[in-house]
Parts: structure tokens; C-alpha cells; sequence
């Protein structure tokens, strides 16, 4: 029997970097009230915050949600307030090794815009972010960049050229992912194991970009059930489905 449900956040929960849409909030609720939930995604905390926890109701449901922000680098519980269990950080020289190799690609790739709207390279401590139009962009303007991931494959083939000694992974709408090497959502979902006290039997993974390369890939390539979406209407029908499958037993 199933006991964790493990979501992406962009893409999947909810539009890139947008808050959760009133009815996606209202079955994650549902789900909570009957088995664990963990969320794991490319973006940092604060966007957890603000894209996940503002639309979530408050109370003691938390106690049955796991995040894991920068692609499960970082680990929170609720304990009463929300507690860091552990930080993968990068050392500020590797930090910097793919700050300067992410500019690089982006140049040799041809892919560097224009027009961006604020960052378009983040450091997050423990995970450095190429977003192509910027941290701020319009999502609109961000659906139309790499809808097939193209321009990312390509920019990706640079880095791993450049940066063969960390994980390269693609996510969101403009991302792109890099960790210590071996810290990925893989990564992640065997701290979901070990925490939680669960075998990957007992998880189900649910993504939009569970193709290689795509940083939800290793969480399937860890072993774990996994459902491919193509947004958030998709994922309220997985959960609708696990509920009324929950609901049975």
C-alpha cells in the first residue's frame, strides 16, 4: 500500500513560479488528511513559502508534509514551525566554477536573451539556477522560450563539458539545475525513505519532467512509481484518482 505522495512544484503543482490554484490547495488539503505528502522542487525555500505554504490551510496537517527545496538539497519538517534537517551546500569556489560556466554555455549555445526580467543566474547555496529570461519573468513569456527543452539540451551538452564533476539538471520552464554531484531528487526521495521510515514501494512520484535529463528523472531512476504530467490540471486528476483509490481501502 502506498504511504507517501511525492510532488514536483513548477510545472506540476503549480504554474513556474506561480502560487497554487485554489482547487490544486484544496486537494493537496484532502491528501494530507489521509496519507503523507512531500514536495520536492529546483526552487528555494522562499518560493516554497510563497507558492506552496501561503495557499496551504494552517494547522497540524503540516506534520504530514515533507519539502525539499534546491531539488532536495534541503530537507524541513513541521515540528511546530518548520526545522531544516539537513543542507547540501556548495563551497563558495564551486559556486563560483558554475556560476562562470553557466554564462559560458549560455553564450556558446546562442540562447543568451535579450530581454530578461531580474536574475537570470541564482546561487541558492546549495544549488546554482540558470532561469534563461530571468528569476522574475512573465510566465507567458517563459512557456514560449524551450517548450520542448531544445534550447536547454543544448545548453546542457555545453555544461557537462565544462562541469562534468556536478548534476546538471533541467526543470521549470527556463531552468536549469546544478548540485553537488549525486545530489539530486534521487537524492531526495532516499531521505524521504530514511526519514519517513518507508521503502520506495511505499512512495509515488508525480512530475512534469520525468524524461531524461529532466530533474524529476532520478527520482524514477531511484525506483519510485512515477506519473508523468504536463501541469496542473493533470496533477488535480492524479490527486482526485489517489483519493478516490485511498478512499476504498
Amino acid at each position: 500500500m502506498k504511504k507517501l505522495i511525492v510532488f514536483d512544484l513548477d510545472g506540476t503543482l503549480a504554474p513556474s513560479k506561480s502560487s497554487l490554484a485554489p482547487q490544486t490547495a484544496a486537494l493537496l488539503h484532502d491528501l494530507l488528511c489521509i496519507i503523507e505528502v512531500a514536495v520536492i522542487s529546483g526552487g528555494a525555500w522562499t518560493q516554497f513559502e510563497k507558492q506552496l505554504l501561503t495557499d496551504l490551510p494552517q494547522g497540524s496537517l503540516l506534520a504530514n508534509l515533507s519539502l525539499l527545496p534546491t531539488c532536495g538539497t534541503k530537507f524541513f519538517q513541521f515540528k511546530g514551525k518548520w526545522t531544516e534537517l539537513y543542507s547540501e551546500d556548495l563551497t563558495a569556489d564551486q559556486r563560483k566554477k558554475i556560476i562562470d560556466s553557466l554564462n559560458k554555455a549560455a553564450g556558446e549555445s546562442g540562447f543568451h536573451a535579450k530581454k530578461v526580467w531580474g536574475k537570470v543566474v541564482e546561487d541558492r547555496g546549495s544549488q546554482v539556477t540558470f532561469s534563461a529570461l530571468g528569476q522574475q519573468a512573465p510566465l507567458a513569456e517563459k512557456e514560449k522560450w524551450d517548450p520542448d527543452f531544445a534550447k536547454r539540451k543544448k545548453i546542457t551538452a555545453i555544461l557537462e563539458t565544462l562541469i562534468p564533476e556536478f548534476s546538471i539538471r533541467m526543470g521549470g520552464a527556463t531552468s536549469i539545475d546544478v548540485t553537488k554531484p549525486g545530489i539530486d531528487k534521487a537524492y531526495g526521495i532516499g531521505k524521504l525513505r530514511d526519514t519517513l521510515h518507508l521503502s520506495l514501494k511505499e512512495m509515488v512520484y508525480i512530475g512534469d519532467a520525468l524524461f531524461p535529463g529532466g530533474n524529476d528523472y532520478p527520482a524514477e531512476q531511484a525506483g519510485v512509481v512515477s506519473i508523468p504530467v504536463k501541469g496542473p490540471d493533470d496533477t488535480n486528476l492524479a490527486i482526485k484518482t489517489i483519493i478516490a483509490c485511498l478512499g476504498d481501502k
